[in-house]
């Protein structure tokens, strides 16, 4: 079973990640921001990914540092969880509707870390989080992860159904791409032998 435990502790927040990236589904997360909370559950639930997450930060101040390090301390958990990424298909994509949305989410697996956001809110906040929180919450993540993510809101209006869209096609596509591919179990899918700076 791939899983890690991270456990990520700064003078702004305390954060700690158990991740099963072959479960079911079952999530237990608390971050102390409502919204986030629910769009962790649905990556967890959609990607099929056992999730418990428990965090404490400086939201005094806002929501900033809890988001960013929640998505760093994830990152590294799935990160740890794949080890060499040996076998895994690498590559997931996911084209998700939610009502008048619809979402696209590319991401390859590569250990290069990259993010394309194309995500344009309409609303300053969702629930008590600021709606720009949510691309710095997908950098940190794909940074700690070592995942090349693009992600594209096509279409929408409502910032509740934007957000969602983009948290399910994730999961999706993350779903897809750490499988194991039957066909080169123990490969490294690369030709290079390797990834990190590999093709």
């Amino acid at each position: 079973m791939r899983q890690a435990k991270v456990e990520r502790n700064t003078k702004e927040t305390q954060i700690s990640v158990e991740i099963n990236l072959d479960g079911t589904g079952v999530y237990d997360v608390s971050t102390g921001l409502g919204f986030l909370d629910h769009m962790l559950e649905q990556l967890s639930r959609h990607g099929l990914m056992d999730l418990t997450v428990r965090a404490k930060g400086d939201l005094h101040i806002d929501g900033h540092h809890t988001t960013e390090d929640t998505g760093l301390a994830i990152g590294q958990a799935i990160r740890e969880a794949l080890g060499d990424r040996a076998g895994i298909v690498r590559y997931g994509s996911a084209m998700v509707p939610m009502d008048e949305t619809l979402t696209r989410v590319a991401l390859d697996l590569s250990d290069r870390p990259y993010l394309i956001w194309k995500v344009a809110f309409n609303r300053p906040k969702l629930g008590e989080m600021d709606t720009e929180l949510f691309r710095e919450w997908f950098q940190a993540l794909s940074q700690a992860a070592g995942i090349t993510l693009h992600v594209e809101v096509l279409y929408g209006e409502n910032n509740h159904h934007m957000i969602e869209s983009c948290f399910k096609a994730l999961a999706r596509s993350l779903r897809q791409a750490m499988e194991i591919d039957p066909r080169r179990a123990d490969a490294i899918p690369s030709t290079k032998g390797v990834l990190g700076g590999s093709l």
